[in-house]
């Protein structure tokens, strides 16, 4: 399990919206996320999970509601003054999203090159991040000549190479077999340990989920149901819950069992849903 380096929020999401076209997807979230933490979101497809994560930096922006990074409200900020941010955080994609033209040399010397960090030590850095993933031998390789885990691991090596403070990950082990997606649970573990990192990671992997947590959410009909350690996740009997890590469709009628304090955090089962 990772270490925590600082529990002080570096995200603070206070009632976030978001529809399209008429349908709410987000639907009045409420999150913190500490730094230094590995914070996981769960949920079933269309709960809002890659909604929520483009909203950090700023390529969606809420109908209302407020997100602030350390401190500073960004959600009205403009492209322009939305840059400094960006370069803060890096992202790995679901689908890694290197450019098939370039090398992998190419491709992490890309970032560095557009935000005017290609210094001296240029080669150096991009040899060290490939290192952190295994990967340093296929520096001069295409992307299609890379298996999909190791795609995935070059995409993560781009993320850092910026030597980012937050790392969100969209889906980091969709399509790996288990013994691929290991080595990238593995890789998100070591990088948030060694590098200081805060990381968001966003899965229905449930392996996934509890082998890198320090923290978990659920998500469910575009809101936090419910939040905590892994432990407590593991021991909670809220019904939501328990469905999604059974493997179950939720069914209303599971809530006539369930106690009346199985949340650990998050909105409650009968909690409002305020009109838009």
């Amino acid at each position: 399990m990772a270490t925590v380096q600082d529990a002080s929020p570096i995200y603070e999401l206070e009632d976030v919206w978001k529809s399209f076209d008429g349908r709410p997807v987000l639907r009045g979230i409420d999150l913190t996320i500490p730094t230094g933490q590995t914070l996981v979101v769960m949920g079933p497809s269309g709960c809002g999970k890659s909604v929520m994560l483009k909203h950090l930096v700023g390529l969606l922006k809420p109908d209302r509601g407020r997100i602030r990074f350390h401190g500073d409200p960004i959600e009205s900020l403009s492209e322009q003054r939305l840059v400094p941010l960006r370069r803060r955080i890096g992202f790995l994609f679901q689908q890694a999203a290197l450019f098939d033209s370039l090398t992998v040399r190419e491709n992490l010397a890309f970032p560095l090159l557009e935000t005017g960090q290609a210094g001296s030590d240029l080669e150096e850095r991009i040899l060290d991040c490939l290192r952190r993933v295994g990967l340093e031998d296929a520096i001069d390789q295409m992307p299609s000549e890379l298996s999909g885990g190791m795609r995935k691991r070059v995409g993560l090596a781009r993320a850092i190479v910026l030597e980012p403070e937050l790392v969100l990950y969209d889906e980091p082990t969709t399509g790996l077999d288990p013994i691929r997606a290991n080595v990238i649970n593995d890789l998100i573990v070591r990088l948030q340990r060694d590098l200081s990192l805060t990381s968001v990671v966003v899965t229905h992997d449930l392996d996934s989920a509890f082998q890198v947590a320090d923290r978990m959410v659920l998500l469910h009909e575009g809101r936090v149901r419910i939040e905590g350690t892994p432990d407590e996740l593991r021991q909670s009997e809220d019904p939501v819950l328990r469905s999604f890590l059974e493997g179950r469709t939720f069914e209303d009628d599971d809530m006539d069992a369930a106690p009346a304090d199985t949340l650990v955090a998050g909105a409650g089962p009968n909690q409002e849903n305020p009109s838009s």
